[in-house]
């Protein structure tokens, strides 16, 4: 799991690869179709969603001549219970702080009265 995520986070770590797989949120596409929203070559897409591919975000299918790449959306839920679990242990963490705040308050005005 731990290989697989530092993959996907490495492979995220590109703004061209995060805004493929955010255009693969709408469907499926080709290369070409890819490629025209940049200004790079069709080679430099397809190195991009080879790294996508290498990671587990996306998939490439044959469909007669055309070859559409295809989102892996089960990736995303590995990532979301890994972010999740140290959500929670940080939400955990500013909860004991909280109160820990709130009891120094009380404590002193307790005092602050006490020595009124």
């Amino acid at each position: 799991m731990a290989d697989q995520l530092s993959r996907v986070f490495s492979a995220l770590a590109d703004p061209t690869r995060r805004d493929i797989v955010a255009r693969l949120t709408d469907g499926d596409a080709n290369v070409s179709e890819l490629a025209s929203s940049y200004d790079v070559s069709l080679q430099a897409i397809s190195k991009h969603l080879k790294v996508l591919e290498d990671a587990g975000l996306v998939s490439r299918s044959r469909d007669a001549q055309r070859r559409p790449v295809h989102l892996e959306a089960e990736v995303f839920d590995l990532m979301t219970k890994w972010i999740e679990r140290y959500r929670q242990q940080a939400e955990e963490r500013y909860r004991r702080l909280d109160q820990l705040l709130a009891e120094t308050d009380a404590t002193r005005s307790t005092e602050q009265r006490g020595a009124s």
